[in-house]
């Protein structure tokens, strides 16, 4: 006879073997928050101009040396229930502003860590709950008040400059003015009068060699291939777009041809051939100098689109050719066709051109005729391209924020301090206990000042004293008042405003919405139930090399 062994009385008793649950105060939220410290903790590094790097390999090897903490926590598997709730509401920071997802993630740590010294003092997990909503919504009302710059007119280019150079500042610091004309130059030219800004609408490429001070912007389309045929540069090009191979047409079904001689089989092939010339000069007829293919280029194809004095060009990426379409004005068609006036798509110029050791093929436009422009990195890593890459994006993002709402607030956290500065002033006003958890509200705020102060190697208590002193002035010049880390002993702070550090009033208002909703959550769980893994080998991961697009 087995001999049986009773499970301990209690929730576990009901529960397949294998699994494991936490509850109360010490097993669950303490839990919680310890795990979601210890990740704010790991990205908290990264914020601010001066923010440390990363190395990150992830399950397929492929390597990542970034500050960027979008990437950090695409890249790192986290496996803790609470922390991918801060994960989660970094990600909706990402898709709605693009830009402060490290942001988010200090903040929520900060907050967290100060609601745990309110649960050790005895305060229920409701009243703090309640407070910190309280908190958010004044936050916001806040920072409405404390915007310092607003652009009306997305074209404004000296402007538009301040504005991105900030969100660059904080990947590239250093490179921000000179990437800074860069991003303005390829979002103003393609801004749409009427429609809103896409982001999708301005490309990189990226290429080995040289400095990041040869990049450049270019109105049109960029691709990292060699033109197919002899012909390589076309101007004022009238341009055909095919989605399928260009070659010999085959038939669906399989046939079978009986042929009794060697000439009927020279004739049979004479006869494709022929067909492929007429299908070919019937295009060329139609006004078309560049013919791009989304598939395979034959042979015999290219020999007759090079007499006839045509351009070839493959671009293999169904997304591209989307896109190709969408800059030049061309409609896409399935079959090798004789096409239209209007299914023609135009561009300026399309040539071949030699960057370092990458051949490339330029579509390039014009005035305001294209829709997309493609901003040209150059730099001396793969790493370092992907780095500029990211930095890039979140400066397109800032441009794409200010064509919605183009009102800033002052950076170098000086409307964090300000805000806690008002927020502590409304604690007062607060009845019940909630007001303790507001005061915590603020002081979770002044954590992302002090981190800009601590990984630029200044004396956080000094610089915080210098803030504070500028700030409880109550006018109007020093609610702007920053840090400056490229200071000296006497000279740690500087006018935000004026120096033209300025951040988006909505990735703030988001910030601390987002960061709010995810400790709220995180504070509300009392219980974790984890079932036992399923068994069975671990699946095999790819490794090797992969490259984006």
């Amino acid at each position: 006879m087995a001999l049986h062994v009773p499970k301990a009385p209690g929730f576990s008793q009901m529960l397949k073997e294998g699994a494991r649950s936490f509850q109360g105060l010490e097993e669950a939220v303490y839990r919680n928050i310890s795990a979601c410290k210890e990740f704010s903790e790991t990205v908290r590094t990264a914020y601010g101009p001066n923010g440390m790097n990363k190395i990150i390999i992830n399950h397929i090897d492929k390597l990542f040396v970034t500050n960027d903490a979008a990437t950090v926590v695409k890249e790192l598997e986290i496996e803790h229930p609470a922390a991918k709730i801060m994960i989660l509401a970094s990600q909706m920071q990402e898709e709605e502003v693009g830009d402060g997802t490290n942001f988010v993630i200090v903040l929520a740590g900060s907050l967290l860590e100060n609601a745990q010294d309110l649960l050790r003092m005895g305060m229920t997990s409701a009243d703090i709950i309640s407070g910190y909503e309280l908190a958010m919504e004044q936050a916001v009302q806040i920072l409405d008040s404390l915007v310092c710059v607003s652009i009306s007119d997305c074209r404004d280019e000296e402007m538009v400059i301040k504005a991105v150079r900030t969100a660059v500042m904080s990947k590239q610091y250093g490179n921000e003015d000179f990437l800074a004309k860069l991003i303005t130059k390829a979002c103003i030219s393609i801004m749409p009068e009427e429609t809103t800004f896409n982001v999708d609408n301005v490309r990189v490429c990226k290429i080995l060699g040289s400095s990041l001070l040869n990049s450049e912007a270019i109105l049109g389309m960029v691709f990292k291939r060699q033109a197919e045929g002899e012909i390589t540069k076309k101007n004022k090009a009238k341009i055909a777009i095919y989605t399928c191979p260009v070659d010999i047409a085959t038939t669906e079904t399989k046939g079978t041809v009986l042929i009794k001689s060697a000439g009927e089989l020279l004739k049979f092939s004479e006869g494709e051939e022929h067909k492929l010339e007429q299908e070919i000069n019937a295009i060329k007829d139609a006004g078309v100098d560049v013919i791009v293919s989304g598939g395979k280029i034959g042979d015999m194809a290219l020999h007759f689109i090079n007499k006839a004095g045509m351009m070839a060009v493959r671009v293999n990426s169904k997304f591209d050719i989307r896109r190709l379409c969408r800059a030049t004005g061309a409609t896409p068609l399935p079959d090798v066709t004789v096409p239209t006036k209007d299914e023609l798509g135009f561009a300026d110029s399309v040539y071949t051109d030699e960057l370092g050791d990458t051949c490339v093929v330029v579509f390039r436009l014009e005035g305001q005729e294209s829709k997309i422009s493609t901003v040209v990195v150059r730099g001396a890593t793969d790493n370092y391209l992907d780095d500029i890459e990211r930095s890039i994006d979140d400066g397109i993002n800032t441009f794409k924020g200010i064509a919605r709402n183009g009102r800033f607030v002052a950076g170098a956290g000086a409307s964090e301090v300000e805000v806690a500065k008002r927020l502590r002033k409304f604690a007062d006003s607060v009845s019940g206990l909630e007001r303790y958890a507001v005061q915590k509200f603020a002081n979770a705020l002044e954590v992302l000042p002090k981190t800009i102060a601590e990984n630029s190697g200044m004396k956080v208590k000094e610089v915080m004293d210098r803030i504070h002193q500028s700030h409880f002035k109550d006018d109007e010049e020093g609610i702007n008042v920053g840090i400056n880390i490229e200071g000296e002993r006497d000279d740690v702070t500087l006018d935000a405003k004026e120096v033209g550090l300025w951040d988006p009033v909505e990735l703030k208002k988001w910030g601390v919405k987002f960061a709010t909703s995810a400790v709220v959550t995180i504070l509300r769980v009392d219980q974790i139930i984890m079932a036992k893994k399923a068994g069975g080998p671990a699946a095999k991961t790819p490794r090797g090399n992969d490259e984006d697009d």
